[in-house]
């Protein structure tokens, strides 16, 4: 069982650290460029679909990391589990502070220096997202390795 918390763990922050590349590099460097006109409509679209594709790898993040907490593998130092726990406050504070407020900013009162700010506040996400994935990976090493 502790292994299937690990495991499900590590695949939904893998997930989730691509889809926050992508979001960095792709898609908030286009949607900065969405003409102020079209930006009310192309914000609810996004805050819809995103729902609907991020809501399932979130929740099994959330509880595998919490579970990691509570049961851990005993080959897995209780420094990772933890790290990794903070690494995801980071990145879920972050996107509850700063990235949803830009999103209903643009939904409701769009500006051009909105989408220019969503790339910029981005990056604590990604580096949180893109470390829980070194922690995930260094956590599984230790499983197999034992």
């Amino acid at each position: 069982m502790i292994n299937l918390i690990l495991l499900a763990n590590f695949v939904a922050t893998c997930l989730m650290t691509g889809v926050i590349w992508f979001v960095q590099w792709v898609y908030y460097p286009l949607l900065a460029k969405v003409p102020v006109d079209r930006a009310v409509e192309t914000a609810i679209d996004h805050q819809r679909r995103t729902g609907q594709v991020l809501a399932i790898p979130m929740a099994v993040e959330g509880f595998t990391t919490l579970g990691l907490l509570i049961i851990r593998p005993e080959s897995v130092p209780i420094f990772w589990p933890w790290f990794g726990a903070v690494l995801l406050a980071v990145a879920l504070g972050s996107t509850v502070f700063v990235s949803v407020p830009l999103h209903a900013k643009m939904a409701t009162n769009p500006t051009a220096d909105v989408g220019q700010r969503l790339v910029v506040t981005n990056w604590p996400r990604t580096i949180a997202w893109s470390l829980r994935a070194v922690a995930c990976s260094v956590m599984i090493l230790q499983v197999l390795r034992s």
